[in-house]
């Protein structure tokens, strides 16, 4: 029986002896190793979840115990499942967690010459890719999928999802720029070297507008919204023509991309690289 075989049985019990707490701590691991993760890629470039991943996941969950995780006296304490502890790290994993209160859960994925400014976190499930900077106050969710070189500015928000078991998690592909306040949501996929401006925010719900394609992005039944490699979003509004709305001059929230990336973008956000 192979792992996640023995997940999907782990998955259908409600109680649990020590060989199950064995298969978690193995399949933790393998999560932690990034020898698999709650979402891949295929060779058509869909993403799609691992449904069997996340079910493990939430096995976790189900058969862990509350737990003190304090690391110093009574004023300082932290209390939670005991099979979710804080990741193992050494020097030998080459990842730079800057001081300052940084956390990553253990069963997360983060790559050589990560680096990680205080305080941000990294939620179970998720999987950083190498080269990558997160930024202060930065949340990578759950199971989200978070590519090469991409920098997540401060109090940038990506999302996460565990269940449905089968919803797609966020994405975000390789050398893209997430700008500072920005929130990713609801299994938005963002492609590669896309540009999101300050405070942009994408939820499933959430029409995007492109000045340059003259069209608009929407999330479609199953299908995720998704933003084009290379597009640089910003934050707009668009007028409502009808009844109170229009007669009071309102409008409402509208991502809009009003250009798509080219060399002058690439310099600017180039600058990073002196961080790392």
């Amino acid at each position: 029986m192979n792992l996640q075989e023995k997940i999907e049985q782990l998955f259908t019990k409600s109680e649990f002896d020590a060989h199950d707490h064995e298969v978690f701590n193995d399949f933790k691991t393998e999560l932690r190793t990034g020898r698999i993760r709650s979402a891949e890629r295929d060779e058509n470039g869909d993403w799609h979840a691992n449904a069997w991943v996340k079910q493990g996941i939430l096995v976790g969950f189900k058969m862990g115990e509350i737990v003190t995780m304090s690391f110093s006296g009574e004023t300082f304490q932290f209390f939670d499942k005991n099979t979710f502890p804080l990741r193992p790290m050494n020097l030998d994993d080459k990842i730079r967690i800057v001081p300052g209160g940084s956390t990553i859960r253990d069963g997360s994925f983060v790559g050589e010459n990560v680096v990680l400014m205080p305080p941000c976190y990294i939620n179970v499930g998720a999987y950083v890719d190498e080269g990558t900077m997160i930024d202060s106050h930065a949340l990578v969710g759950s199971c989200a999928q978070i590519g090469k070189r991409v920098h997540l500015s401060a109090a940038a928000q990506i999302g996460g999802v565990l269940e449905p078991i089968n919803a797609t998690p966020v994405i975000i592909e390789d050398d893209v720029l997430v700008g500072g306040n920005t929130g990713v949501y609801e299994g938005t996929i963002v492609r590669e070297k896309a540009v999101l401006a300050s405070g942009v925010i994408l939820t499933r719900s959430t029409p995007v507008f492109d000045l340059v394609k003259n069209t608009i992005y929407k999330s479609d039944g199953e299908k995720s919204l998704e933003i084009p490699a290379g597009a640089v979003v910003v934050q707009g509004s668009r007028q409502i023509t009808s009844g109170f709305g229009k007669e009071n001059g309102l409008s409402i929230y509208a991502p809009i991309i009003v250009k798509y990336r080219d060399e002058r973008t690439d310099a600017a956000t180039k600058l990073e690289d002196y961080l790392r």
